[in-house]
C-alpha cells in the first residue's frame, strides 16, 4: 500500500515525512541519482520513497562543480541579506538568477533592520532595483523587533517559500520569529572575521501560522546557477530588465564587447552601474566554463 507524503526534513540517509493525515514518520532512503530533498512529494511503499514529479527545484553548483539540489516545489525564494555579515560581491545576483531560471519568484529580505547598517543596505537595494527591475521587491525586516514580519507572512500566504543566504544573516532567527515555539538554533557573527557561524546544516520545512510554508536552508557563501545557458543569463539578471528590452544587434549577444549591444550602451550612458555589469561578466564566465566542459564531455 502506498502513501503520499511531503519531505519536511533530511538527516543523512534518513528523511522525515509528513503524511496526508498529519502523521510524521522518519524513514531511510536508498542512494540514487536523484536524491530526495526537502519539499519533495514522495510515494511511500515497501520499495521505499519514490519522488513524484517536481514543479520546481532550486539547485546550485558547488565548489567541486557538482549539482546540489537544495529544495523542491518552491513558489518563492527569499534571498536574505544583512548589513553584517555582508554577502560576497555578486552573491545576491547569482541567487536571483538561479531562482528565475528555476521558475521560482525571488524577493529580497534585508534582516536586522533595527540596526543602521541594515537599514542603509535596504535603501541601497531599493534604489538599485526599484527603477530597473520592478519584479524584485525589497522587504526590510527585523527578527529581533518583529519589523516587517507581516510583509513576509503576506508574501508567503498559501505558498511555499525558502530563505537562502550566507551564514549569520538571521534566516533561522526569522523562522523562529515567524513560527512561535520553533526554537531553531541560531549563531552569532564573529566580531573578528565579520562572518557568520554555520549553525543550520540541514534543510527543514515549517508551516507558518495563518498559511504558507517556509524552508530553512544552510548558509552558502557561493551560488552558481545550474540548467542555465550563457545566452539566457541576461534575461534573468537583476537590474538588466530595461537594457535587455532595448535589444541588441545580434540575437546571441552576450553583452561583453559586441557592437550595438543594449546592455553595453546602458553601461556607457550610466544607466547601468559598471560594477553590476562586471558581476554579470563574472557569472557569464562561470557559465561558459561549465558549457565548455559539458561540450568536451559530450565529444569524449
Amino acid at each position: 500500500m502506498e502513501n503520499d507524503a511531503w519531505v519536511i526534513g533530511h538527516f543523512g540517509l534518513d528523511i522525515e515525512v509528513a503524511l496526508e493525515g498529519g502523521e510524521r514518520r522518519r524513514i531511510r532512503v536508498r542512494r540514487s541519482n536523484q536524491p530526495v530533498v526537502v519539499g519533495d512529494r514522495v510515494s511511500l511503499s515497501a520499495r521505499g520513497a519514490e519522488i513524484q514529479p517536481r514543479k520546481t527545484v532550486l539547485a546550485r553548483r558547488d565548489t567541486r562543480d557538482r549539482t546540489r539540489a537544495i529544495a523542491a516545489n518552491l513558489d518563492l525564494l527569499g534571498v536574505t541579506v544583512a548589513g553584517l555579515p555582508l554577502a560576497p560581491r555578486g552573491y545576491l545576483d547569482r541567487v536571483v538568477v538561479a531562482a528565475r531560471a528555476a521558475r521560482i519568484e525571488p524577493f529580497l529580505v534585508v534582516n536586522k533592520c533595527d540596526l543602521q547598517d541594515s537599514r542603509e543596505l535596504a535603501e541601497q537595494l531599493r534604489g538599485r532595483f526599484s527603477a530597473r527591475d520592478s519584479r524584485l521587491p525589497v522587504l526590510a525586516v527585523s527578527a529581533r523587533t518583529g519589523l516587517g514580519l507581516e510583509d513576509i507572512r503576506a508574501k508567503l500566504s498559501g505558498r511555499r517559500g525558502a530563505f537562502v543566504g550566507t551564514s549569520g544573516v538571521g534566516k533561522s532567527s526569522l523562522l523562529n520569529a515567524l513560527v512561535p515555539g520553533l526554537a531553531l538554533e541560531v549563531g552569532e557573527v564573529n566580531r573578528f572575521t565579520r562572518l557568520g557561524r554555520h549553525v543550520t546544516t540541514r534543510s527543514s520545512l515549517h508551516a507558518i501560522p495563518g498559511g504558507g510554508e517556509l524552508i530553512d536552508t544552510p548558509g552558502f557563501r557561493d551560488f552558481v546557477p545550474v540548467d542555465l545557458s550563457p545566452a539566457d543569463l541576461a534575461c534573468h539578471f537583476p537590474g538588466f530588465e530595461r537594457a535587455v528590452e532595448k535589444g541588441c544587434r545580434f540575437r546571441d549577444c552576450r553583452h561583453r564587447d559586441e557592437p550595438d549591444c543594449g546592455v553595453r550602451e546602458a553601461v556607457d550612458s550610466a544607466e547601468l552601474d559598471p560594477a553590476l555589469h562586471k558581476t554579470y561578466l563574472d557569472l557569464l564566465a562561470d557559465l561558459e566554463r561549465v558549457e565548455a566542459r559539458n561540450a568536451r564531455g559530450a565529444r569524449s
